[in-house]
């Protein structure tokens, strides 16, 4: 398997990521990616690692792959790749949204369901299993764009003024097509190997050219990358800002400026009932998302543990209104895992032998999480109060001999000494209030689209029809003539 070291020696070609006007010459080196690089390359050498339970056989090959990238073919395999996304997702503390294995759940969910791919005008069943393939063998980090620029919420793509605003087929070549537009959202674009480039957003007939689904190396020719505003390079320290300084994922707008799309890359051509069933019918959107909720738990349950030493280094864990707070966390939390194990027992084989986790608890919490989220937060915050406030500028006020004295002397508490104090709160600050916090506070609200967009999920995968039943029996266990007046 490629390690971290083989990731990041890959990150060395040509990429045109622009930031500020300009192209970064050295991704791996630039202080706005060099460390979500270097985590992501910590993933892999961690998978590469036996210890670890990420690494399997893949039964058709004999070679050693990434659990992560496979489909699970038995309620065994459920476990184990939900027990090594947690071992990944642990080891960000559920701070990278978009690490490997989220898209490689849906390439792994797509593999195993090649009919979906070939329903079209054209068969590229042979793409999809050959492009997994690749994904196994040279263990990939594939993030994706997915989502139309956001131009206009009222139309879709063929409407708007302007020739292929959105990522679209510009012209049709013997060996291959051209793309021209802009996809978003690319979280990880930046570091990873490769893009998915599709549309989850539905479209009509008259969108057939950005019906599209196709791979694409970062370094192709005429791919641009421009991404926010990133937030590791202003951190001053890891002791300052533990979170910024580690996990800045960077989100970008991917831009296809005539980029060539050879046929054996492409899995969607031109085909709007072809979306829906990549994403769906394959299983890989409920996978796929599985797999966030995965990480979603780590998260809400590193947020609690914060929280919970918090109150303690603040000496009021024992007040019965702190006490009903962490009580409220606790509950939040639990409402996650509970979801992310009950779709691991409701989970089911399908048509094909993939074991599909069960998909009315994973939307259901997905429905949930635009509130969740911002409570989990909330709740930290009124824990915190000022302490966030207070800490000193940065770590130079306890390095200096001048100012350490009063730093020791005004910022502690009974059970934690200026230093560990300072760097509690510094981490609080950084899940509540730093750009890097504001960031994830937007991210986890929107990941998987709009709440009413995630609800509608829910909605239809709830299974109302056995609650109208008990409902309709109900209703006519007794009827007017048996009413009594009272």
């Amino acid at each position: 398997m490629r390690s971290g070291a083989d990731y990041l020696a890959a990150l060395k070609g040509p990429r045109r990521i622009y930031l500020d006007g300009a192209p970064v010459e050295d991704v791996a080196h630039h202080p706005a990616f060099a460390p979500i690089a270097k985590t992501i390359a910590e993933l892999f050498d961690l998978a590469a690692d036996p210890e670890s339970g990420i690494s399997v056989t893949d039964p058709a090959t004999g070679s050693t792959v990434n659990r992560l990238f496979t489909p699970p073919r038995s309620r065994e395999d459920l476990k184990a790749y939900r027990e090594a996304a947690t071992t990944w997702a642990r080891h960000t503390h559920g701070w990278v949204g978009r690490s490997p294995d989220h898209v490689g759940a849906f390439v792994a969910a797509f593999s195993a369901h090649p009919e979906a791919f070939s329903q079209g005008e054209r068969d590229f069943s042979a793409n999809i299993a050959a492009y997994h393939k690749r994904v196994l063998e040279e263990n990939l980090y594939v993030s994706y764009a997915i989502i139309p620029p956001q131009v206009s919420r009222a139309t879709t793509a063929h409407a708007w003024e302007g020739d292929l605003i959105q990522a679209g087929v510009a012209e049709e070549r013997e060996d291959g097509i051209v793309i021209r537009g802009a996809q978003m959202l690319a979280t990880g674009g930046a570091v990873a190997d490769e893009i998915f480039v599709s549309c989850i957003k539905p479209l009509g007939p008259e969108d057939a050219d950005f019906a599209l689904g196709f791979a694409v190396p970062v370094d192709a020719e005429g791919l641009k990358l421009y991404c926010r505003r990133p937030y590791a390079p202003a951190a001053t320290s890891e002791y300052d800002y533990p979170l910024t300084s580690r996990y800045d994922e960077t989100d970008a707008l991917v831009v296809f400026d005539d980029v060539f799309i050879p046929w054996d890359r492409v899995f969607v051509y031109r085909d709007v009932a072809g979306l829906r069933r990549q994403f769906f019918d394959t299983g890989a959107h409920v996978f796929g998302n599985w797999q966030a909720q995965i990480r979603f738990m780590v998260k809400t349950q590193f947020i609690a543990g914060l929280a919970r030493k918090v109150a303690a280094v603040n000496g009021v864990d024992k007040f019965p209104g702190v006490v009903e707070k962490l009580g409220e966390l606790a509950s939040l939390a639990s409402i996650v895992e509970s979801a992310v194990l009950a779709a691991e027992y409701t989970a089911e084989p399908d048509s094909n032998g993939m074991w599909r986790p069960g998909s009315r608890a994973v939307y259901g919490a997905m429905g949930l999480q635009a509130e969740l989220y911002p409570r989990l937060l909330a709740i930290l915050r009124d824990l915190v109060g000022g302490g966030v406030l207070q800490v000193p500028s940065s770590v130079a006020d306890l390095t200096n001999p001048e100012t350490r004295a009063d730093i020791d002397k005004y910022i502690y508490s009974p059970s934690a000494p200026a230093e560990e104090r300072v760097k509690l709160f510094k981490l609080a600050w950084d899940v509540v209030g730093s750009e890097f916090a504001g960031r994830h506070h937007q991210y986890e609200m929107f990941y998987a689209g709009a709440p009413f967009v995630v609800k509608g999920y829910a909605y239809r995968n709830y299974g109302f029809d056995g609650a109208l039943a008990d409902i309709d029996a109900f209703l006519s266990s007794y009827d007017l003539d048996g009413a009594i007046t009272r």
